[in-house]
């Protein structure tokens, strides 16, 4: 299903499903974003973080956010600098505009396990984005009640250019405005906060699959893994099998395979370069 040999064919019918769909449901997982040229471990990740790497031994982004810090003076300091980052510095990155162009005149939705803000960065309807797993823009109360969250934007600011020896002064440690302890808005334990907005994104997305489940759908699922495949990676497939004229395109470089081999016929299989393929799309 991904032989060179039909690679144009493949293409071909890219540009056919997607000026015939009714609906598009994109589906992305943390592969797109890496496709897209974020890299939480290269160049930018060791000259930014230099001073963490020299202390502390941290080597990428992600395991930084599990680091045993002794101080929450350490942690926060540490905490500001992830989230300028991750979610304010970058901006929207090109990929992320190329699909935009692709669906933008479609009458489209987006789920994502993505914490990053590329949709809405590259123009993505914020009313069309579900960010399952929360948001590097946001806090939450630490004990998960209230739920409710807050942007964490004007802290980060305010907290970068205080930073010195790997910490921030006291005064800095985030709060809500109840004066509670804060922690970051992403899914990994079970006081994750679903706050209103996510509950009714959520119920945006349902209603979304329930309008087009009747209509020609087309799934495009970009580099979704195996770590939380019951919220994008599963649902496609059950949605492809079930729904009369629902069509997948699944876009994995790692794991291209399905897990519900029926679908097959009403699945294409990228597992070529994402931007390449959208570029030859859009000719």
């Amino acid at each position: 299903m991904t032989s060179t040999n039909d690679y144009s064919h493949r293409i071909s019918k890219l540009r056919e499903l997607t000026r015939e769909a009714d609906y598009v449901l994109i589906g992305a997982g943390s592969g797109l974003s890496s496709a897209a040229g974020i890299d939480y471990s290269g160049k930018d990740f060791q000259r930014e973080f230099k001073d963490w790497i020299d202390r502390y031994g941290i080597t990428d982004l992600y395991s930084s956010s599990f680091y045993p810090f002794e101080t929450e003076e350490e942690r926060w300091a540490c905490w500001a600098k992830h989230i300028w980052f991750a979610r304010y510095a970058p901006e929207a990155m090109p990929l992320y505009k190329q699909l935009l162009e692709l669906v933008k005149h479609k009458d489209y939705f987006v789920i994502t396990t993505n914490v990053d803000g590329q949709f809405e960065k590259a123009g993505f309807d914020p009313a069309r984005i579900f960010a399952t797993q929360g948001d590097y823009g946001l806090f939450q109360p630490d004990s998960g009640y209230p739920e409710e969250t807050y942007s964490n934007r004007e802290w980060v600011e305010k907290a970068l250019p205080q930073i010195n020896d790997c910490r921030i002064p006291t005064e800095l440690i985030p709060k809500t405005p109840e004066g509670q302890s804060v922690s970051m808005n992403l899914r990994c334990d079970n006081t994750f906060v679903e706050d209103k907005q996510w509950h009714q994104q959520a119920e945006a997305y349902q209603d979304f699959v329930q309008r087009a489940s009747a209509g020609r759908l087309l799934l495009l699922e970009f580099g979704v893994g195996f770590n939380t495949p019951v919220i994008i990676r599963f649902p496609f497939e059950q949605m492809t099998a079930r729904f009369p004229e629902t069509t997948l395109v699944r876009f994995n470089r790692d794991y291209p395979q399905l897990m519900i081999p029926e679908t097959a016929k009403n699945t294409t299989i990228f597992t070529e370069d994402i931007s390449t393929i959208l570029k030859s799309t859009a000719k």
